[in-house]
C-alpha cells in the first residue's frame, strides 16, 4: 500500500467534474505511467519522538514570547538593564529587584516573571528527556555521527535526524536532500532568460532553521576545540574526515561570498545548504 500526495497529483485546469470513479481512473492511469509522488510515512516510534522535539521547539518560541513581554513592560516604564548580556543569572537577579509604584504593575510584572520561569523549567525538562531518548540504540549511531560536526550537539542532531524520518538513505544524493529541505534557490526560466529567486522553503521548517543556526558557526576559521573533540571521540576516521572537510569548505564559502559583497543571510543559507550535504554524506557512509 502506498500513500500519494494529493497536492502533487496532476489534474487538468479545465477538469471541473470530480467523482470517486473519475478519481480512481485518474489514479490508476497515473500509477501505470509512474507519475504519482509517494509520501513517506514514518514509523510510530519516529513520529512519537518527533512530537517531543517539536514540543521542545514550541517551548523555545513560548519562552521567547514570555521574555519579550517582560522586556517590553520594562521599556514602557523606562527601565533599561545597564549591561549588554541579558537573561543571565545576574540579569535575573536584577529583574527580581524591580519594583513599581502601582501595586497592579507589581502584580503583572511578577506574573510575567513567573511565566518565564515556568516555560524555562518546561523547556529544560523536555531537553533532558530528549537527551536521554537520543541515546537509544535506534537513534544514537546516526546522532553520534552528526554530533561530530561543528555547531551540532545532541538536541540539534536528534531533531534533524527525526525531521528526515530517521532515514537519510531515502535521498539518492546530497543535492536531493538540500532541495527537499527547501534550501535551494527558486528558478524562473523561459527561453533564454533565467532568473534565480529566494530559496523554496519547502518541507521541514524546524530542520531548515536548525541547519541555518548551525551554519553560523562556520564563519570562523576551522579549528578543533575541546568540546568538538569530545563529541568526535570514538567516531570512524571517515566521519572525522568529512567533518574536517565541512569546516574547510564552509569557511571558504563564507569568505568568498562575503568578499563579493553578499549579505550575511545569503551566505549563511549557502553554508546551511552545503552543511546538509556533508551531514548526508556522514549519515549514509558505511
Amino acid at each position: 500500500m502506498e500513500v500519494i500526495a494529493p497536492g502533487k497529483t496532476p489534474r487538468a485546469p479545465s477538469d471541473r467534474v470530480k467523482t470517486d470513479r473519475k478519481d480512481a481512473e485518474l489514479l490508476a492511469r497515473l500509477l501505470l505511467a509512474g507519475s504519482l509522488t509517494r509520501v513517506v510515512v514514518p514509523p510510530p516510534e519516529v513520529e512519537a519522538a518527533r512530537e517531543m522535539t517539536r514540543a521542545h521547539d514550541a517551548c523555545r518560541r513560548d519562552l521567547m514570547n514570555a521574555r519579550h513581554r517582560v522586556s517590553k513592560m520594562l521599556l514602557r516604564h523606562g527601565r533599561v538593564y545597564p549591561k549588554p548580556s541579558t537573561w543571565t543569572a545576574e540579569h535575573r537577579r536584577w529583574l527580581s529587584m524591580q519594583c513599581f509604584d502601582e501595586p497592579a504593575s507589581d502584580s503583572v510584572f511578577a506574573d510575567l516573571l513567573a511565566a518565564v520561569d515556568g516555560v524555562t523549567a518546561r523547556k529544560h525538562a523536555i531537553a533532558l528527556a530528549l537527551s536521554e531518548l537520543a541515546t537509544d540504540e535506534r537513534w544514537w549511531p546516526t546522532v553520534a555521527r552528526l554530533r561530530a560536526f561543528r555547531g551540532i550537539d545532541t538536541l540539534t542532531a536528534f531533531s534533524i535526524h527525526l525531521e528526515l524520518g530517521a532515514d537519510w538513505k531515502r535521498f539518492e544524493k546530497a543535492s536531493s536532500l538540500s532541495a527537499w529541505l527547501g534550501l535551494t534557490p527558486s528558478l524562473s526560466q523561459s527561453g533564454e532568460s533565467s532568473r534565480q529567486g529566494a530559496i523554496t522553503k519547502t518541507r521541514s521548517m524546524l530542520a531548515r532553521r536548525l541547519l541555518v543556526e548551525s551554519a553560523w558557526h562556520y564563519r570562523r576559521p576551522p579549528r578543533l576545540g575541546a568540546t568538538l573533540a569530545n563529541r568526535q571521540a570514538g567516531q570512524p576516521d571517515q566521519i572525522l574526515a568529512i567533518s574536517n572537510r565541512a569546516q574547510q569548505r564552509l569557511y571558504k564559502v563564507h569568505r568568498l561570498m562575503r568578499s563579493r559583497g553578499k549579505p550575511h543571510n545569503v551566505t549563511v543559507v549557502a553554508r546551511a545548504r552545503q552543511l546538509a550535504c556533508f551531514l548526508w554524506a556522514a549519515a549514509t557512509a558505511d
